[in-house]
């Protein structure tokens, strides 16, 4: 665990921002590819990044102040102030959830297809989430329970987890994003309808999450639903949900003026 990453004067370069970056850029690289194959023009996702990744920072934020507060805000000197340093502390779902706003938007300015465009960035999400997660691992946050197995990581001792062997639930997490990453590459191109992509994109990360948590073990006991489900799992299921309820609404058969299918 080294969460800072290097000082520039009084400046403090962390980890976590660093591989937030590369996820990213990463993303984005990835997107544009995707972009200039569907003959979208060069500037489409050029545009779309300040709303995407402004969306998803203040969403990530926003739902962990809102999860958190009691426990990390409350009885601080300066709450509000402690919002704005982002050294840590995000919800990956708070900025789904941003990131999705800000491409509706974005897209409704623009007059771009939306299902086309959330195909295009879908993948990229998976693939700049696993770069995250390894920002996960230097920080120390969202570490796993206590295990005895070979791969076992180890904090230090000053860290929750007390030094003790657990699992490394953010290298879990990265390596199975990036094989969403391939695997929705792979079927980008097999798609039956826009939007196809990113509704299975949903539907596989909810399953991922929620496997995932499993594992995890930063969680404080007051936080567990039914006494068993984490907070992410619960919101899994919704994402699931959705992404199912998207399959079925946008793979039906458009209809032409004269009421028969298209």
């Amino acid at each position: 665990m080294h969460p800072v990453a290097f000082q520039l004067g009084p400046l403090t370069i962390y980890w976590y921002g660093i591989f937030f970056a590369a996820g990213f850029l990463a993303a984005f690289w990835s997107a544009d590819r995707r972009a200039r194959h569907e003959g979208l023009s060069a500037d489409a996702i050029t545009g779309l990044a300040p709303w995407l990744i402004g969306g998803a920072i203040i969403g990530a934020r926003l739902l962990y102040v809102i999860s958190y507060w009691k426990q990390d805000f409350a009885s601080l000197p300066h709450p509000f102030l402690e919002i704005f340093k982002v050294r840590s502390g995000v919800v990956f779902y708070g900025g789904l959830i941003g990131a999705s706003l800000g491409t509706i938007l974005y897209a409704w300015r623009t007059k771009l297809p939306l299902w086309k465009l959330a195909d295009i960035i879908a993948p990229s999400i998976a693939l700049g989430h696993a770069f995250g997660r390894i920002g996960c691992l230097m920080t120390g946050c969202c570490y796993g329970r206590a295990c005895d197995l070979p791969w076992a990581i180890h904090f230090p001792k000053e860290h929750q987890s007390a030094g003790v062997g657990v699992h490394p639930t953010q290298i879990y997490e990265a390596v199975l994003n990036f094989l969403l990453f391939l695997g929705l590459n792979w079927f980008y191109r097999r798609k039956k309808f826009d939007g196809h992509v990113f509704a299975v994109y949903l539907i596989c990360y909810a399953l991922l999450r929620a496997f995932v948590e499993l594992f995890r073990g930063d969680y404080p006991p007051s936080s567990y639903y039914f006494g068993f489900m984490t907070p992410a799992q619960l919101v899994s299921i919704v994402i699931f949900a959705i992404g199912v309820a998207l399959v079925w609404r946008l793979g039906q058969p458009k209809k032409a003026a004269h009421g028969l299918p298209a």
